[in-house]
Parts: C-alpha cells; structure tokens; sequence
C-alpha cells in the first residue's frame, strides 16, 4: 500500500490522525506505556475507539477489555526522514510517507521495523511483515510442543489443530497482537527467513505494538484485552480423571483409599459422556439417572469427603430427539445457508451420537444455556470442561450474522464465557473454573486450560512442559498436566521411573490430574515407590501457598505460573536454549529430569544469584551444572532477593487453616521486591540495608546464609551478617 500521500491531519496527546488517500485513515494512539495501536481502514471505520453499537460492538468487547488509551505521546516531525515522530518517554513510533515505513525506536535503538514491502490491502485482506534479524527470536501464538521459538512456523488462528493465540512477542524487546476475529496467518519466517509476515481479514488493521520487557508485554496485553479472574482454594489440589468403566462408587472408595495411603486429592473429573440429558422437548436439563441415579445424594456425598465435581459439558442438541427438532425450526441452532441445521459426528461427550449445537450467538439461546448450567452449579457441580473449538463449516452462518472464521473464534469465547458466568453464578469477585482445551482470543481471562493428552513417554513429558510453558508465553495463565497413562492399569519398572519424574514436574506447576487411580493405588507400586509418590505429593500441597500466589500474581500482570526461560531472562540467549526448564512462579528455577538416568543438567541464568533447595549452597548465575539425582529430586533452585512460601502437608484443602495457611518461608539471600504471596498474608518494605517483613505471626523463617534474622512479634527485619 503506497501512502506517499500521507498527511497528518490531527494531533491530539491522546491520538492522532493522518489521512492515507482514497478515504483511508491511519490513527496512531500511545494507548499505555510503551503500547502503541494502530488502525488503518476507511475513514469512518476508524472514527472511534471501539464501534458504537450492533454486533461489531460486541465483537470488540469480546476482544479489547480496555479500549481507551491511557498515555499520552507528543508528535513531531521526524529528524532524519520524511514523516513523524509519535513519542512517549523514551519510545517513539516513527511514520514514514512513500512505501508504508513504520518504526518502534527506544532508546535511539530500532527495536521492530516493518519490511520494505509495507503494508498491503486486498478487499478486506490486509498483509504486512516485522523485519526479522539473524538474532530475532519469537514466542507466543499459543500451543506448541517443539520448540518455544515459534521461528519457521506457519500458524493459522481459526485452525483447531494449531491451538493458535494472537500474541507473539520478541526477548528482542517487542510484541505483536493483532487485534481480529476474521482468519489470521502467522508466517514466521517459514516463507521468508528476514520477516515474520501476518496476513489478517477484517475491514480494520487493528494492530497493538509492544516494546520493553517480555513481563512488561505480557502485563501491557492482557491489561488491554483482560486478565483471568483469582480460582477458589479447592482448584489448587490434585486431580483424580475417573476411568472409564469405573462406578461414582468407585470412585469415592478410590479416593479414601488413596487419602489414606498419604495421597491427598481435592477434585474429581468425571469422564464422558454428559452425566445429564436434555428433556425431551424442553429446553431443561435432567441428570443421566443411569450414572447419576440420585444426583443430590451422590454430589452430597463427595462434598462431604471434601471432594469437588468437574462434568463434561457441550452445548448440543442429539439429533433424532423432538428437542432437535424444535429447537431446529426455531432457529436456535447453528444452520447452514440452506436453513437446515449443522450436524456435527458424535464424540465422547454425545456418547457418539450425532449432534447440532446451540446458536449462543442468539441472546436467547445464550441466557438460556447459562441458567440450565447454573441449574448443575447449584446442585453442587464446581467445575465443567468444554472443548467447542471445533472445524465449523464456512457454510454456517449464526444468528448474529458470523460465519467462517469469525464464528470459528467466536462460538468457543460464547462457550466458555457462558459457562464462567454458570460457574462463578453471583459470587463477588467472581470465582469459577471451566476447563477447555480451546484456545481463543481472550481465552485468558477465564481459567484453566485442560492438560494435553501426551503420549506417556520421555518424549510426552517435554511436549507437557513445552506445551504450558509455550501457552503462559501467549498469556494464559495455567495448563494443567496430565500424569499417567489412563489405558494403562499396571506400570512396569521403567514406566514407575517415568511416571515419578513426570508427579515431580507436576508438582512445581499450576496443578496437573492423576490420568489412572490404580497408578498410585497401594499394591501397585513397590513400597519404596508409594513413599516417593506421598514425597512428592506431600510437596505439592506444601507449596500451594506459593502456587496460588504465582496465580494471585497473574491477576494483577498477566504472567503465567510456568514461565519461559525467554521471557525470565530475555538478556541471556544461552538461557533461551533451555526450553524444558522453566520458571515456577518468580521464585523458583525448575529443571525437570527429563530422560532416563540420575544425570541432569541445569544452566543457572547469568546475573543472578542462585540457591539450591536441597542443599542451601549458593551458585552465581551463568553457569551449567551436572547433577546427581535421585527419584526423590528435582533440580530446584531458589533466585536470590526472593522468598518461598509453604504451607502444611494435607490430604486436602479442606484442611487448611485459614488463619495460618503458612508453615515455613525460606529466603533466597536478602529480599529485594515485594513478594506476592497468599492472600497479602507477608508484606516487604526495603528499608536501607535491611528488609521489615511483616505478617508472619507462629511462623518458623529458615534464614539463609550471611543473614541476620531480627523478630519482634509479626515483625521481622532481614539484615547482613555482621
């Protein structure tokens, strides 16, 4: 697109205005700190920060959660070429007239340039490429189980099978969200090795430029297009998947006995299919009496065993039933150009049975779907898992008027987000859990993510880690894993080597599920490794604290709870290498065994301090170690300046005392921020040479090495070792 026309035409702090010829516009808006977003389209597209009514209002609702820009810029014509200057701080956007130019600089520095090519427009279908260095790195777009590094990639939004998100981001110091429903091609140098190109459909280019820190991006995006409400204490336990071909019955007898042999659990998901069915005719649910012969009595039971209920939701309509038939002809399900309704092949969740799905487009049918949802919260459901992200044909077009791809991200955010306000009912602030598979814009701001289904192999175990961490580097916040093998009822010797290294991954995590009871079940495992297994989870529930924390956290800045070693340290190429370690939280370098053997090896970041949490020592950063360890250990280091919180050993968090959730805190070295930790139970203040921690009342402190540990009631003030 050639905009050798390009005129400015207003200049507010806020925004400002150029005119592009042939009744295009481009407005640039310092929208936060270090944030820029720009939108090129015709002049009334453009007029406003966010559209005014109809659908196309929902639309951006659905994507921007904070449409007005915050910052404030100064434009002035640029120095050394032809155009302007649009400058915030120390960050300036530069627009150049001729082949489109556009520029981040920080610092006197170019942080991102788009090619020579500019920006191309197509009858909706807008293309444009960021220059890439032999250097340039990019994370983010969502999942992938290979490499973090998203270079020679090809990824496609609207495409099931690629687990796509729109955030990508440079250790380099700049990010990308392409702010769209419509298809959006990520080509990521695959086609041209010097630029990541990005082609988008929509009316608008609706571009958000990043610069700074990968921590900073990460808090600037999703500030902008919304962050994941805090879950409820129960989520923080461990997971137990029902097998299939087990009772509810039998369930609960494996729950005690996994309790009693020091296996603590808190949540129980039921396998599919659905445990209720649509009433015949009737817009109402009934619960499946075949599994659930009295739901009151049976979801009574395991809330009196402190265990909460996931079911397996979706919301579709069998096909063959009179309620299909009706709901048809009413016109509440997505249709195909022809007025029939769509029907999709059967799955786990129908019981294999054909189906068509709620048009949740339709406010309607959207309301309805949230009060019969609401209807399994109230009798006691805590969560439900939905995975809607399905291939819907580009032939079905919904009430709301969306088809083809916009209705492919849509119909998933519809789901999810029906199914949040279901679960969270009038809870205030709102606390619910869905879990989903699907990653869709905004997918953030409702947790969790679903684990993956990886093979059970050394291979399964680094896509599991490489899968969460690649889903935290495009902004959400948790994935759970999945641990075991749920075919398999009996582990042989090299499969219990495995599957202990895999619980010991689990367990510095956001939180994960046991795939197969029998796994751990007494009489199953060798009694050296039953007492590994209640190691293991006697340290996942210790450090709940911590991990809810790290949560807490991802509220307020939009980091994840396992963190690439590229958004940590993005100065420290060779830690960018390292892709199957990770950051638990912003305490805690995690190393995984993730091979057969007791040899590991483990690279301490440069610049920092490091202690081991096994042995107290303390290593300076930019080195790698080889260490010896056994199925008892993981690799764990604590980063100096920082603290780690942990809480009692339970079978439950039922039996957690609120008022005092925390038995230890362990000091890496003096404190050197504020840590988030539970609930603002430990507040720091820096004071010169030493630090007040206050809060800490009947709790025991584990000073570290070259420390002074003063205590006056809930008072304690860190010092150096005279």
């Amino acid at each position: 697109m050639n905009l050798d026309s390009l005129k400015l035409i207003q200049s507010h702090p806020a925004k400002v205005t150029f005119d592009a010829g042939d009744g295009f516009h481009l407005v640039v808006e310092p929208h936060a700190p270090g944030v820029f977003r720009i939108r090129l389209g015709e002049r009334d597209a453009v007029a406003h920060d966010l559209p005014v009514a109809g659908r196309a209002s929902a639309h951006a609702q659905m994507l921007i959660a904070r449409g007005e820009a915050i910052s404030e810029a100064e434009t002035q014509a640029a120095t050394h070429a032809s155009g302007w200057d649009v400058v915030q701080g120390d960050t300036l956007l530069r627009v150049g007239k001729g082949e489109f130019c556009l520029q981040v600089i920080k610092n006197d520095q170019v942080t991102m340039s788009l090619t020579d090519d500019g920006i191309g427009y197509d009858q909706g279908h807008w293309s444009f490429g960021v220059a890439l260095d032999d250097y340039d790195t990019v994370y983010g777009l969502g999942q992938t189980l290979t490499d973090l590094n998203r270079r020679g990639e090809y990824v496609v939004s609207d495409d099931p099978e690629h687990r796509a998100l729109p955030l990508a981001w440079s250790p380099n110091g700049w990010g990308l969200y392409v702010n769209a429903l419509g298809r959006v091609d990520h080509d990521v140098a695959e086609s041209n090795p010097n630029a990541y190109e990005v082609h988008a459909q929509s009316p608008v280019l609706d571009l958000f430029v990043f610069t700074g820190e990968p921590s900073e991006i990460l808090n600037q995006y999703t500030a902008i297009t919304g962050r994941a409400g805090q879950v409820s204490l129960w989520a923080m336990g461990a997971w137990l998947k029902q097998s299939e071909g087990t009772t509810l019955t039998q369930v609960i007898e494996q729950v005690d006995q996994l309790r009693a042999h020091g296996v603590a659990l808190d949540n129980v998901m039921l396998h599919p299919p659905m445990a209720w069915n649509w009433q015949e005719s009737k817009l109402a649910i009934d619960w499946n009496t075949q599994r659930f012969p009295d739901a009151k009595q049976v979801l009574d039971l395991f809330a009196a065993k402190s265990i909460q209920i996931a079911l397996p939701s979706l919301p579709a309509i069998v096909v063959g039933t009179s309620t299909f038939e009706e709901l048809e002809d009413r016109g509440w399900l997505l249709a195909k150009d022809s007025g029939d309704a769509c029907v999709f092949a059967g799955n786990e969740d129908t019981a294999g049975q054909a189906y068509g799905l709620l048009d949740l487009t339709h406010k309607d049918v959207y309301k309805q779907w949230v009060e019969r949802q609401r209807q399994l919260a109230d009798d006691g459901v805590a969560a439900v898992v939905c995975n809607v992200q399905l291939d819907i044909p580009d032939d079905v077009t919904a009430r709301g008027g969306e088809s083809g791809a916009v209705l492919r991200n849509i119909y998933p955010m519809l789901a999810r987000q029906a199914l949040y306000e279901a679960c969270a009912g009038h809870k205030v602030p709102p606390e619910g859990l869905v879990l989903t598979h699907d990653l869709v814009p905004a997918g953030q701001r409702y947790p969790w993510q679903a684990p993956m289904q990886a093979s059970f192999s050394w291979e399964g175990l680094c896509q599991s880690i490489r899968a969460a961490v690649s889903v935290g580097a495009s902004g959400l916040p948790v994935q759970m894993h999945a641990l075991g093998d749920a075919s398999k009822a009996q582990l042989d010797n090299k499969g219990v080597e495995l599957y202990l290294r895999w619980l010991a991954m689990c367990v510095f995590s956001g939180n994960f599920q046991f795939e197969n009871a029998k796994h751990v079940s007494k009489g199953h495992l060798s009694e050296e490794h039953q007492a590994l297994v209640v190691h293991w989870m006697q340290w996942r529930y210790r450090l709940i604290p911590y991990v809810l924390g790290a949560i807490e956290d991802a509220a307020r800045t939009g980091l994840p709870v396992q963190r690439a070693m590229a958004m940590c340290f993005p100065q420290d190429r060779e830690a960018h290498r390292w892709d199957t370690q990770y950051m638990c939280g912003p305490a805690l370098l995690v190393a995984p065994v993730t091979a057969p053997g007791t040899k590991v090896q483990v690279y301490l970041p440069e610049a920092e301090g490091w202690w081991d949490m096994r042995t107290g020592w303390r290593y300076d950063g930019g080195q790698t170690l080889e260490m010896d360890v056994g199925l008892d250990m993981i690799p764990v280091f604590g980063r100096e300046g920082h603290m780690l919180c942990l809480g009692p050993a339970t079978r439950s968090t039922a039996d957690f005392n609120s008022a005092k959730l925390l038995d230890d805190v362990w000091m890496f070295g003096m404190p050197i921020h504020n840590p988030v930790v539970m609930r603002n139970k430990i507040r720091v203040m820096q004071m010169q040479g030493s630090s007040y921690i206050k809060g800490l009342e009947g709790l025991k402190i584990l000073p570290s090495e070259g420390l002074e540990v003063k205590r006056r009631g809930a008072e304690v003030r860190i010092s150096r070792a005279r």
